[in-house]
C-alpha cells in the first residue's frame, strides 16, 4: 500500500508550510490526483486519517480534486482524453498514447489558523 507512504509525505508538506507560516493549527487539505496517478483515493484517505493524527493537521478536512488523464497519440498527432493507461486512442483506435496528463499528486492549498 503506497498510499501510507503517500499520506506521510502529505503530512510532512503540511506541517513544513504550516510551521513556515507561524500556524498552529490546518483547517483544510487539498489535494489534486490525476486520474492516471495510480492513487487509491479511499485508501489514501484512510491513510491520511491515520498520519494526520496528533500533528497540526489533526481533524482537518480533506478536499481532493481530480485531475483528469490526457495523452499524446503519437497517430493521430493530437491530445486525447485518457481514463485509464493503457486504454487506446477514442479516434483511431490505436494504443500508441503517451499519458501527458493526469499523472500527477500535489498538494494544492492548505488553510491553517
Amino acid at each position: 500500500m503506497h498510499e501510507m507512504s503517500l499520506a506521510e509525505s502529505v503530512r510532512g508538506i503540511v506541517e513544513d508550510a504550516a510551521t513556515a507560516q507561524g500556524a498552529t493549527r490546518v483547517r483544510t487539505i487539498v489535494l489534486e490526483i490525476g486520474e492516471l496517478s495510480s492513487v487509491e483515493v479511499e485508501a489514501l484517505r484512510f491513510c491520511l486519517d491515520v498520519v494526520l493524527r496528533d500533528s497540526l493537521a489533526d481533524g482537518a478536512t480533506i478536499e481532493i480534486e481530480a485531475v483528469a488523464g490526457v495523452g499524446w497519440c503519437l497517430a493521430c498527432d493530437r491530445s486525447v482524453p485518457l481514463a485509464q493507461r493503457y486504454d487506446p486512442c477514442p479516434h483511431c483506435g490505436g494504443y500508441q498514447v503517451r499519458p501527458t496528463g493526469g499523472t500527477e499528486m500535489r498538494v494544492k492549498e492548505i488553510e491553517v489558523d
